[in-house]
């Protein structure tokens, strides 16, 4: 198959920690070149941001497409929405150019969908989409959440009129039903991948000596981009109720959009009496995460909303038991009492509780550990992909009138 995926408003091999890098990232570019390896010519369309080629070869079958909608530059994306009919074009020019006909078009968030859907249209195919994210769901999650009007009223346009909407979770799948009125009927569930040769677990001591962390410190890991919704306030409140002075947390992620945050958090750190317990790193390289993962002795996933929650995925990966909030998909990769706790409540004293029984007790975190590990295989990448292929090809013989096996 001939595929094109769209990730407008984010270039899918940016550095991750960033504003606008995170888990869609990672999903984008792993998904695209598993579905590669696979013999697919995949082509990803993304919004160009300053002096780069048109195109880039990413792997054998895969390239990158940046093509130019407003300012070469980076922008909020906030401040995209009225780019997309630009990029619309310069995606229908370079099809157009190149002589290419894609088999189906797959899009990713919102404004991507918005851009997916008129090319998808122009291409005669399928158009297969993503959200990542719900507005109207983002807004429930937190009062000060300010998801606007048109974002929700578009998601709602654009869930109505795909082939297919693929959602990574049950829970997604419930919440696009409730609030969207998302035909359930057109709706899949696949799970986000991961790399279980990248994240797997490392020697503990090693790790923590090339991080500059003492072999006996209580050590919590916080990954991420720097915002609001991912709740870093409440986990460092709940450090701070656990009065161990010996204990680090590592947050790791942010940007230079996220300074403003970043000084806020370092001031409730100082005014709690941790300015010596935590330690804000910034982004760190994707390949190098395993090494904080394992690391750590908790990773600690507080969001307000999360639709997959590919931290704690990655954790597990590694054998690092997680502390999460019992929100969106995390319900569905953390087992309570398994691999690691789930907390109902957007509070402190929860989380620390908690984490307290797990820095306490090195027996159960071992055997969260093992838990951990063995259960993220069914998310490997190449079960994942050959999962979103199957379902591509029921989507192309669908459209073309053919019989689906069900």
């Amino acid at each position: 198959m001939r595929i094109a995926q769209v990730s407008y408003h984010t270039n899918p091999v940016a550095p991750l920690g960033g504003r606008h890098t995170g888990g869609m990232n990672v999903y984008v570019h792993e998904l695209s070149r598993e579905l590669a390896r696979l013999g697919n010519q995949v082509d990803i369309f993304t919004r160009l941001e300053g002096e780069l080629p048109e195109v880039t070869t990413l792997a054998p079958n895969l390239r990158l497409v940046q093509l130019p909608a407003g300012p070469a530059a980076p922008l909020d994306k906030a401040l995209l929405t009225p780019y997309v009919p630009a990029f619309v074009a310069e995606m229908n020019r370079f099809a157009a150019d190149e002589g290419l006909s894609y088999d189906l078009v797959h899009s990713h968030y919102w404004q991507a969908i918005a851009a997916g859907e008129p090319f998808a249209r122009a291409q005669d195919a399928p158009h297969l989409v993503m959200f990542h994210t719900l507005g109207e769901v983002k807004n429930r999650a937190r009062v000060s959440e300010e998801e606007p009007g048109e974002r929700i009223r578009r998601e709602r346009e654009l869930a109505a009129s795909a082939d297919a909407i693929i959602t990574a979770s049950g829970h997604e799948h419930d919440l696009l039903a409730r609030y969207y009125g998302a035909d359930a009927g057109r709706m899949v569930s696949i799970p986000c991948g991961i790399d279980t040769d990248l994240f797997r677990p490392r020697d503990r001591d090693e790790c923590r000596r090339a991080l500059g962390i003492k072999p006996d410190r209580p050590v919590l890991l916080w990954v991420g981009r720097l915002e609001k919704l991912k709740g870093v306030d409440i986990l460092i409140d709940a450090v701070a109720e656990l009065e161990d002075p010996e204990i680090l947390l590592l947050v790791v992620g942010g940007d230079e959009h996220g300074e403003e945050l970043r000084a806020e958090l370092e001031e409730q750190a100082r005014e709690a009496g941790l300015a010596g317990g935590v330690r804000f790193t910034g982004a760190v390289p994707h390949e190098d995460l395993p090494a904080w993962y394992s690391a750590a002795d908790v990773c600690v996933v507080p969001s307000y909303y999360e639709s997959f929650g590919l931290v704690a995925v990655e954790a597990m990966a590694c054998g690092t038991p997680v502390v999460a909030s019992r929100v969106g998909g995390l319900v569905s990769t953390v087992t309570d009492g398994v691999n690691g706790y789930l907390i109902p409540w957007r509070c402190p004293e929860p989380f620390a509780e908690k984490l307290e029984v797990l820095i306490r007790n090195p027996e159960l975190r071992a055997n969260f550990a093992r838990a951990a590990r063995d259960s993220v295989q069914r998310f490997r990448w190449d079960e994942v992909a050959l999962r979103m292929e199957a379902l591509y090809g029921d989507v192309i013989a669908a459209r073309a009138g053919e019989e689906v096996p069900a």
